[in-house]
C-alpha cells in the first residue's frame, strides 16, 4: 500500500531540490553574463566605430583596426570553456527565467559559430577585411575612365545606346575578377570552420545560428517560385517589349545591360512616368526626416552622426549601424535627389528607428531586432513609400492630377518591383547555397544558370567571368540575402495589420501613413521595444496576431 504522506513529502523534496538546482544554475548564468558583458560591449562598440571610420574614409589603418577589433571580439566567443558551460546550461534546460533563457540562446549561438581554432579564425577575419577593402576602393572604368556606382546606375537608367549600356554593365562587374580568388578562399575557410563543428558547410551553420533552417527556407522559396512564375513571366514579357522599343532592338536582342540596374533586381522606370522628376529638385534627406518626425519617430539625432553624400574612397553603398545599443545610430549613404535614394533614405532610417527606439530597460544582449530579417522588414515597409502616390502627394505637395498620373502606374510598379526582387532573391539564395555546397564547381556557369531560371535573362554569348563575385553581399554579409525576401513578406504582413487592425480602414487604396502617430505607437510597442526578447516568429505573432505568413505578400503583389 502506498503511503501518500511519504510520497507527498518525497515529491516536495524533489521539487525543492530541483528548484534549488535551477536557482543555482541561473545564478551561474547571471554571474557569467556579469563577467563577460562589459568586455563584449566595449569591443563591439570599438569594432563598430572602426568599421564606420574605415567605410567613410577608406583609410587602411582603420580597416586594420576594424580587423583587429573584430578578431578580439570573436576571440571572446571562441573560448572553449565558456562554450562548454553555455552548452551544458542549454542542453539541461535548467534556465527557466525567460529573459535569462533568451540571453542564453543568443550567447550560445554566438559562441557556437565561433568555435574555431585561433589561427583559422584569424585567417577568416583578415581575409574578409582584405576582400571588403578591395570592394571599398575599387572603381570600374569605361573607356579607361573610372566611374562611380551612381554614374553606372545613371547610365543604365537613361542611356539608349546599347553599346554604352554594355560598357557600363561590364564596368559594374569588373571588381569580380579582382576579388574572386580571395572570395573563394574565404568560402573554403568558412566551410572548414563549419565542418570542424559538425556541419556540412558554412551555409547550414549560419542558418542554424540565426535560428533558421535550410528546410524552412527551401519551402518558402519553392512556394514563392511557383506562385510568382506566371505573373512574373507575364509582366516581364510586357516590360521586355517596352525596353526593346526604347532601344530600337528586337525583344530577342535584349541582354542583361538593357535592364536598369546591373543585376535586374530593381524596377526599370518605363511606364511614361519618371518618378525621378518629382524628386530632382527636392532634398530627399529632409523629406525622410520630415516624414519620420511626422509619425512620431524623430531621426535628427541619427542624421547628425550620419555620412550621407558621395566622395572618393568612401564606401559606395548604403547601410545603417547601431554603434553601442545606447542610442548612437548612424546611416551611411551616397545620396542623390532621385527616387532610388528617396527609397534608400526611408529604408536605412527604418533600420535606424528600429535600433534607436529599443527600450533601455531591455538587457543589452536583447536590445536589438528580433532577427536580421525583422529589421529588413521595417526598412522595406518604409522604403516602399517612395513610389506611393498618396505619400508623394502629401510629402511633395503634388496636385491631384500629378497624383493620378503616378497612380496610373504605381500599382504596376509596386507589383513589378516585388516580383523582380523576389526572383532576384531566389538567384542569390540558391546560388549561395550551392556556392558553399561546392565552391570548386563552375561557379560562373552556375550563376548564369540561376539567372536564366529565375529571372529569364539571357547570358551574353561566350561570357565566362566571375560576375557573381561582384555582388558585395557574398563577402560582407554571407548567407544573409534570403533575409531581404523574408523582410518583404513580413513588411506586407505589417502593412496588413496596420491598415485593417490599427487604422481600422476598409482598404489600403489611399494609405500613405503620413502624420499617422498610431503607426509609431504600433512599431514602438509591438516591434521595437520587445527587441530580441522573443524568437522571431513569436515576435511576429505578438505584433500581427499570427506567425510569418507569405499569403499577405501574395495578396498584395502577386494575385
Amino acid at each position: 500500500m502506498i503511503n501518500l504522506k511519504k510520497s507527498g513529502f518525497l515529491l516536495f523534496v524533489i521539487i525543492l531540490l530541483l528548484g534549488c538546482a535551477t536557482n543555482e544554475q541561473e545564478k551561474k548564468m547571471q554571474d557569467f553574463l556579469d563577467s563577460r558583458l562589459q568586455q563584449i560591449k566595449t569591443l563591439s562598440k570599438e569594432s563598430a566605430i572602426a568599421y564606420w571610420n574605415a567605410t567613410t574614409t577608406g583609410d587602411d589603418s582603420e580597416y586594420e583596426r576594424y580587423s583587429k577589433m573584430e578578431l578580439e571580439l570573436r576571440k571572446i566567443f571562441s573560448d572553449t570553456k565558456d562554450y562548454s558551460l553555455l552548452k551544458e546550461l542549454k542542453e539541461t534546460g535548467v534556465i527557466r527565467t525567460p529573459l535569462l533563457s533568451r540571453q542564453l540562446d543568443i550567447l550560445y549561438n554566438s559562441y557556437l559559430e565561433n568555435q574555431i581554432e585561433p589561427q583559422l579564425l584569424e585567417q577568416i577575419v583578415d581575409l574578409g577585411t582584405i576582400c571588403e577593402k578591395k570592394f571599398n576602393d575599387f572603381r570600374g572604368t569605361i573607356d579607361g575612365n573610372p566611374v562611380t556606382t551612381n554614374e553606372i546606375d545613371e547610365i543604365l537608367k537613361k542611356e539608349t545606346d546599347s553599346s554604352k549600356r554594355k560598357k557600363a554593365w561590364i564596368a559594374s562587374k569588373q571588381v569580380g575578377p579582382e576579388i574572386v580568388m580571395e572570395l573563394i578562399a574565404l568560402v573554403k575557410l568558412r566551410n572548414r570552420a563549419a565542418k570542424n563543428l559538425g556541419f556540412d558547410n558554412y551555409h547550414t551553420l549560419s542558418l542554424t545560428t540565426s535560428e533558421q533552417s535550410v528546410e524552412e527556407l527551401d519551402s518558402i522559396f519553392n512556394d514563392l517560385y511557383e506562385l510568382t512564375n506566371a505573373p512574373f513571366k507575364r509582366l516581364k514579357t510586357e516590360l521586355d517589349s517596352i525596353l526593346a522599343d526604347n532601344y530600337g532592338i528586337g525583344v530577342e536582342g535584349l541582354m542583361p545591360w538593357h535592364y536598369h540596374d546591373p543585376y535586374f533586381q530593381e524596377t526599370p522606370l518605363v511606364y511614361n512616368v519618371d518618378l525621378d522628376e518629382y524628386y530632382k529638385d527636392k532634398d530627399v534627406v529632409e523629406l525622410a526626416s520630415r516624414f519620420y518626425n511626422g509619425i512620431g519617430l524623430p531621426v535628427e539625432s541619427i542624421l547628425e552622426k550620419s555620412d550621407l553624400y558621395e566622395r572618393d574612397k568612401k564606401n559606395p553603398h548604403a547601410y545603417c549601424t547601431d554603434i553601442d545599443r545606447e542610442g548612437d545610430v548612424r546611416v551611411l549613404c551616397n545620396v542623390k535627389n532621385n527616387e532610388r535614394w528617396m527609397e534608400t533614405m526611408l529604408h536605412e532610417l527604418g533600420h535606424g528607428v528600429y535600433d534607436k527606439y529599443q527600450s533601455p530597460k531591455t538587457p543589452y544582449l536583447l536590445r536589438t531586432p528580433a532577427h536580421t530579417f525583422t529589421t529588413e522588414a521595417v526598412a522595406m515597409f518604409f522604403g516602399r513609400l517612395s513610389r506611393n502616390g498618396s505619400w508623394m502627394q502629401q510629402m511633395l505637395g503634388l496636385t491631384d492630377d500629378q497624383k493620378a498620373e503616378i497612380e496610373r502606374v504605381s500599382s504596376k510598379y509596386a507589383q513589378l518591383k516585388q516580383l523582380i526582387f523576389a526572383r532576384w532573391a531566389m538567384v542569390m539564395y540558391n546560388f549561395e547555397k550551392e556556392l558553399y555546397a561546392d565552391p570548386d564547381q563552375d561557379l560562373n556557369a552556375l550563376w548564369w544558370e540561376m539567372i536564366e531560371k529565375y529571372q529569364y535573362v539571357k547570358k551574353p554569348a561566350g561570357r565566362d567571368e566571375p560576375d557573381w563575385a561582384a555582388k558585395i553581399h557574398f563577402t560582407i554579409a554571407p548567407c544573409y540575402y534570403h533575409n531581404y525576401l523574408l523582410g518583404e513578406l513580413l513588411a506586407s504582413q505589417i502593412h496588413h495589420t496596420l491598415v485593417y487592425d490599427v487604422l481600422k480602414l476598409e482598404t489600403d487604396g489611399d494609405v500613405s501613413y503620413v502624420d499617422q502617430k498610431k503607426v509609431s505607437q504600433f512599431f514602438r510597442k509591438k516591434i521595437f521595444e520587445p527587441g530580441a526578447k522573443y524568437r522571431w516568429n513569436n515576435m511576429i505573432t505578438f505584433a500581427t496576431g499570427e506567425p510569418l505568413n507569405p499569403a499577405f505578400f501574395v495578396e498584395q503583389f502577386v494575385n
